[in-house]
């Protein structure tokens, strides 16, 4: 059996133990505990880092965002606030997803997901979870509150779909189906050394580890019948130069899928007549974005024009991440709206948001996730879409969700 030993320091310091991989690695299988009274060591105070997840709208309005915690890394963990007032304030961290550490010091994370309200006005909350940042499997989770509304909202026992990781939303699909990206990371994210306790020790990673899921790399798609009491894999593309994916797609009227995915060269496309088992080669897509991609959002609208929300204008290529904007297309993607600028700003990026039933569109993203560390959401209407501008009396842009204020990390 491969076994790693905790560093002496660390076993005579803290009392840790030796450890195998194999128990490494069975921790990643265990659920975390979704912590719904979080303590000050969460508080804006104490948190030096902000990236977002996402945000959804549940059944009698409530808003809950959701946001990644202690830096990009192997030290990343899930914070969620809600907001009872279309966002005009907000509460303090009401959820927590930090997951415990390994028995030496070997750090368990959350770094990937998506919160979604389904038809029937469940809030989902899909997570990923690996041990360090990447150990070659990683693993989607769900849990579901019944209750999302309410002043003690309870979450069901989280479940673990597959591996990998998900990061944008289901989509219901015309013949009742739902569809779910999930992603399996290529090789190269898997870290060579994980840190332990003390953080100057170090030992040997998963980097040899789970070859056979090498041909599973990819983008896929897991499809539900049962609203979501079983996913099952449906199919699933491997682009060129893919980055961590963060695949979405729009169901076209004639019936086909449009995929879009996140490569080291912007975004590329693929189409599926037969709802997600088969694609099309993935191909640059005419839609341009920003070098070495991010996450977009990309979802059809209540009216049936596509929402597409982006870095750059439709056909620029951006060098680096900034300038967020919204575009809306009535004719199925062949052309968009001139563009509706949400923050012009530098280092703006990974939106996601929803329609409310009233029309307006809520879009939450991050900005300067090391140094600003802010969550922030723009609203506005369809109509302001169509104009470029903020011209609705309810319309409003860089709103403030969290700003985290803790000291900064030192660079090492």
């Amino acid at each position: 059996m491969l076994s790693v030993a905790a560093p002496a320091s660390a076993n005579s310091a803290n009392g840790a133990r030796e450890i195998s991989l194999a128990e490494a690695l069975e921790l990643a299988l265990e659920p975390p505990v979704f912590n719904t009274n979080p303590g000050p060591e969460y508080s804006d105070k104490a948190r030096n880092y902000g990236m977002v997840i996402g945000m959804d709208r549940t059944p009698k309005g409530r808003i809950w965002a959701v946001w990644v915690a202690g830096g990009d890394s192997e030290d990343g963990y899930f914070v969620a606030a809600t907001s009872d007032d279309n966002g005009r304030t907000w509460s303090k961290p009401r959820l927590v997803i930090d997951p415990v550490e390994a028995a030496n010091g070997l750090k368990r994370r959350t770094l990937v997901g998506v919160p979604w309200t389904d038809p029937l006005g469940r809030l989902w909350l899909f997570f990923d979870q690996s041990m360090g940042y990447f150990d070659g499997r990683g693993g989607s989770w769900a849990a579901i509150c019944e209750n999302p509304d309410s002043d003690n909202p309870v979450w069901s026992a989280p479940r673990r779909i597959w591996h990998g990781a998900t990061l944008n939303k289901p989509v219901v699909l015309s013949n009742g189906e739902w569809l779910l990206p999930v992603s399996l990371w290529t090789r190269d994210w898997i870290r060579s050394e994980m840190k332990v306790k003390p953080e100057t020790e170090k030992f040997p990673g998963f980097s040899e580890l789970f070859h056979d899921l090498d041909d599973m790399r990819m983008a896929h798609w897991f499809a539900s019948s049962d609203q979501g009491k079983t996913w099952t894999r449906r199919g699933g593309v491997a682009p060129e130069g893919r980055r961590f994916d963060e695949h979405t797609l729009v169901e076209l009227k004639d019936g086909r899928l449009w995929m879009l995915s996140r490569t080291q060269d912007g975004l590329v496309e693929a189409f599926s007549s037969d709802f997600g088992e088969t694609w099309t080669e993935p191909q640059p897509s005419p839609v341009k974005h920003v070098i070495k991609g991010a996450r977009v959002f990309f979802r059809r609208l209540a009216s049936g024009g596509i929402l597409l929300v982006k870095l750059g204008k439709i056909g620029e290529q951006l060098e680096k991440r900034g300038q967020l904007m919204a575009f809306v297309s009535y004719d199925e993607g062949g052309t968009w709206s001139k563009g509706l600028m949400l923050d012009e700003r530098a280092n703006v990026t990974y939106p996601d948001g929803f329609q409310s039933p009233d029309g307006d569109i809520y879009i939450i993203y991050d900005r300067q996730r090391a140094a600003e560390r802010e969550i922030l959401y723009a609203r506005f209407t369809e109509e302001d879409l169509r104009q470029g501008a903020f011209k609705s009396k309810q319309s409003r842009a860089k709103q403030l969700v969290n700003k985290a204020l803790g000291p900064a990390k030192k660079k090492k």
